[in-house]
């Protein structure tokens, strides 16, 4: 039986009326923000999660959940994240096995012949109407 035929047989029209919005969702205090970036630096491996070590939305929430017993959207733990200076594709700290110095000679000395156009091309347009087409 569903749950809104239960209501009404037991309390008729007035069981169904709305309730009104849920109200606001809780905001994280500066306290509870601070303690969520000791706990987000410390990584997800720290969390219990072994195999990927990225911080997603979803493990954002469920940690907030155990560590404050809030239970929040999706949408909260964004705006707490943006708070915390995070952004949606930048992580903060850089890969341990980043080479600064294959990097500078890659966009140094490969990058400009691959970025080129091939020796001996003429210059022109793809426009039909443009007058340099030939």
């Amino acid at each position: 039986m569903y749950q809104w035929r239960r209501a009404w047989a037991c309390g008729g029209a007035e069981a169904l009326a709305s309730k009104g919005a849920p109200g606001p969702e809780p905001r994280l205090s500066d306290e509870q923000l601070s303690r969520l970036k000791q706990r987000l630096g410390e990584g997800p491996a720290a969390a219990g999660y072994g195999d990927d070590q990225r911080w997603t939305l979803a493990r954002v929430v469920a940690l907030i959940a155990a560590m404050f017993h809030l239970r929040v959207s999706i949408t909260t733990a964004w705006q707490a994240m943006r708070r915390l200076g995070y952004t949606a594709q930048m992580p903060i700290h850089w890969a341990s096995e980043r080479d600064e110095d294959a990097i500078a000679h890659w966009g140094g000395y490969q990058w400009p012949s691959l970025k080129g156009s091939p020796p001996g091309a003429a210059r022109g347009s793809v426009s039909p109407t443009s007058t340099g087409r030939r």
